[in-house]
């Protein structure tokens, strides 16, 4: 039973050694969005995307360009908390693509009164100006 134990440890303490800094913080921005999801505050969640014209989010509605009608599209789709509902991010895989890129791939999950919803998305985080931030969002 010890070394059973001892095993389980070292195994967390090398998989936490396992993850690179940018790996750290880009699953910290999705932590951070979830909460701001979860006492929704659209624009706090939005904190994860790069605030330019150029971001694109790909859903249902097909492709949205920019931080602003993004934001505008959430704002609209999620108008309460009733629709918004409990978020849960479920990460399948972080493949880091270079030293600006990551690709992210994931289930989400809406627990809501008015009737839960779910599904995938991947997103492309890119480095710039030093901060790791969502540059393209396909969610379906």
């Amino acid at each position: 039973m010890k070394s059973s134990f001892l095993l389980l440890l070292l195994f967390c303490f090398m998989n936490s050694f396992a993850q690179s800094k940018d790996e750290k913080e880009i699953r910290n921005i999705l932590a951070t969005q979830t909460a701001a999801w979860n006492r929704g505050d659209i624009d706090q969640f939005m904190n994860g995307y790069w605030e330019n014209d150029s971001l694109m989010f790909i859903g249902k509605s097909g492709v949205t360009y920019g931080w602003s009608n993004t934001l505008n599209n959430y704002k609209k789709g999620y108008p309460d908390i009733a629709a918004m509902g409990q978020l849960n991010f479920d990460l399948i895989q972080v493949k880091k693509l270079s030293k600006k890129y990551y690709h992210i791939t994931g289930k989400w999950f809406l627990k809501r009164s008015i009737g839960d919803v779910g599904g995938h998305y991947t997103l492309v985080f890119q480095k710039i100006n030093g901060r790791w931030v969502i540059i393209s969002d396909h969610s379906s």
